[in-house]
């Protein structure tokens, strides 16, 4: 987008200086008209870069863009003088570049680059501000004069391009190593995760299978049975941990696609329930699924899926046995609301914050000891992020816990 808008501007100011060969309504209109479009894409890039969610943003720096243009062109309809079409351009394209540069000014994360590349557009916006004030107080006729201050503007106008195109560049890169490194840092905690939490089952899976290889004949039917149990739900473990390490694997290296399809929530709610039945009735604890409506939402199956599942999983492990579970769908606005709550241990404060974060260790055992990694709420908020929508909790220890998520109904 930076270079779309450079090379915007390029094309603008030859058509500009073609003016007296090429028809006034191209050399005028159409090229500063160009010339607001180029600043809009590049302040929108500069925006991009440090807003990670910048909608609103753009839709404002659109707005001023299509505001200075409709203003310069009802002027040049008009006759305005030269003086004032320049002042106009000079206000127009200082309004563009206010606020990514104000925005850089006041993040809170400095680095270098970053400050190098801001001094650079505020230095920018400081001479566009003299230029305008000077030609309003001392008009002219001519686009460009050949004064001390407009030379001088020149000059420096080409420099802090320069300048600033280097510093976006650099920052860009600065911005691409802050997320390599991150990926890097998630990788570790991530490799320190399984590796801690495959020792415990694999660990005790081998030694049950060995009391049953070197002491099965002195075993009662019921002993037997009872080990049988055990290695079982380490096994159970393994594979569960396993299977999250797949999907986790999967959505880093981008080998999971995102298929949304129209998807009626009702019915998906009811089949992962039937899938989590047996591990309730185990602990005979209570299921049950409220919803008022049927609510249809445009979603990937497998990643709702795979979600709705974690998440029950979580709450039979927490909830004590006799317990009771309650899944709710409603409709709120624009978005599907679904929460999973159950009347167990519930969740501490001191790990409340860091259940959705892959660089925390939360540590937590269920009420029959079950253990976990954590790794299935990772894949949880990685893939209602990738639906737009959001997830968190709400629980007090010993009061149990409410893990709720949105999704949008609209088309994603």
């Amino acid at each position: 987008m930076y270079g779309l808008g450079k090379l915007i501007l390029t094309v603008a100011w030859v058509l500009a200086l073609l003016r007296g060969i090429i028809n006034d309504f191209t050399s005028i209109n159409i090229a500063n008209s160009m010339i607001f479009t180029a600043c809009c894409y590049e302040s929108v890039a500069m925006l991009a870069l440090i807003k990670t969610k910048a909608k609103k943003y753009f839709r404002f720096q659109i707005a001023i863009t299509i505001l200075s243009i409709l203003i310069f062109n009802v002027a040049t309809i008009f006759e305005a003088s030269m003086n004032m079409r320049v002042v106009i351009g000079g206000v127009g394209v200082f309004a563009i570049y206010l606020l990514p540069t104000i925005s850089y000014f006041t993040e809170k994360k400095k680095s270098f680059f970053k400050t190098f590349y801001v001094l650079c557009y505020g230095g920018f916006e400081v001479l566009i501000l003299i230029r305008t004030i000077y030609r309003y107080l001392y008009p002219q006729d001519q686009i460009i004069s050949y004064g001390t201050l407009d030379s001088l503007y020149s000059i420096c106008l080409f420099l802090l391009s320069l300048i600033g195109i280097v510093g976006f560049l650099l920052l860009v890169k600065e911005k691409q190593d802050l997320k390599i490194q991150k990926l890097l840092d998630d990788k570790n905690q991530f490799f320190s995760i399984i590796s801690h939490d495959l020792r415990g089952p694999l660990g005790s899976s081998v030694s049950l299978s060995e009391l049953f290889l070197e002491n099965i004949e002195d075993y009662s039917r019921e002993e037997i049975r009872e080990i049988s149990e055990m290695q079982h739900e380490s096994n159970k473990n393994i594979y569960k941990l396993l299977e999250n390490l797949l999907e986790w694997s999967r959505i880093q290296t981008g080998m999971i696609t995102f298929s949304p399809q129209n998807v009626l929530l009702n019915n998906l709610i009811q089949e992962n329930l039937e899938l989590s039945k047996n591990a309730a009735l185990h602990k005979d604890i209570k299921l049950i699924f409220e919803s008022t409506d049927l609510i249809e939402a445009d979603v990937d199956k497998n990643m709702i899926g795979t979600v709705l599942r974690n998440l029950l999983s979580n709450a039979i492990k927490f909830t004590e046995k006799n317990g009771e579970i309650k899944i709710k769908l409603l409709k709120t606005g624009k978005l599907a609301k679904i929460s999973i709550t159950d009347n167990g241990i519930g969740v501490p404060d001191s790990i409340k914050e860091n259940l959705f974060r892959i660089n925390e260790k939360v540590i937590q055992k269920g009420t029959e000891n079950e253990t976990g990694s954590g790794l299935g709420l990772l894949l949880c908020s990685e893939f209602i992020n990738i639906h737009n929508g959001k997830i968190w909790v709400e629980s007090e220890p010993g009061e149990g816990s409410s893990f709720k998520f949105t999704l949008p109904l609209e088309t994603i």
